[in-house]
């Protein structure tokens, strides 16, 4: 279950989206749905919440939002222009006036000397609009990775809907 805090950022996002008559989609790798998880977390949250991707797989981000699989081969799963081709293929496929993206590595395993565990791509993305990113290195294990992942997600929908 989210944290308290967590809820009260998903709380800010969906009365700020709300109040912009936007609705949002994420698109999730390490996260495996948890931001999905913490905004639909709060009643009604339907209004705002389109659809949410889980793309754990290389296969499943090629599928389910167009990432294309040369990209993935050239770049690799965590990496930024991954992360963007995420969020831009969020909103193709949705109704969505946002989708943010997140690809990591979690941990223990799947690290490399350039990918360390806690490395997080962020992106997102407005329709018809720009795509904004960030990079992380999360410190602590696969939970506290992926919490903090959610953490910066919703903090970067709040500053998506600050524009």
């Amino acid at each position: 279950m989210p944290t308290d805090s967590l809820i009260e950022t998903a709380e800010l996002v969906l009365s700020r989206a709300r109040d912009r008559s936007l609705k949002i989609a994420t698109v999730e790798s390490c996260t495996g749905g948890l931001v999905a998880g913490t905004l639909t977390a709060v009643a009604g949250s339907s209004d705002v919440v389109d659809r949410g991707f889980v793309t754990y797989s290389n296969q499943a981000k090629t599928e389910m939002v167009g990432v294309p699989a040369a990209l993935i081969e050239a770049e690799g799963a965590v990496s930024r222009p991954v992360a963007e081709a995420m969020a831009t293929g969020g909103i193709a496929r949705s109704l969505a006036d946002l989708a943010v993206s997140i690809t990591g590595i979690a941990g223990p395993g799947g690290a490399t000397p350039t990918k360390p565990v806690g490395l997080v791509y962020l992106a997102c993305a407005r329709r018809g609009g720009t795509v904004i990113h960030r990079r992380h290195v999360f410190p602590g294990d696969r939970q506290a990775v992926r919490a903090q992942s959610v953490a910066a997600a919703l903090d970067m929908l709040l500053d998506a809907l600050a524009d």
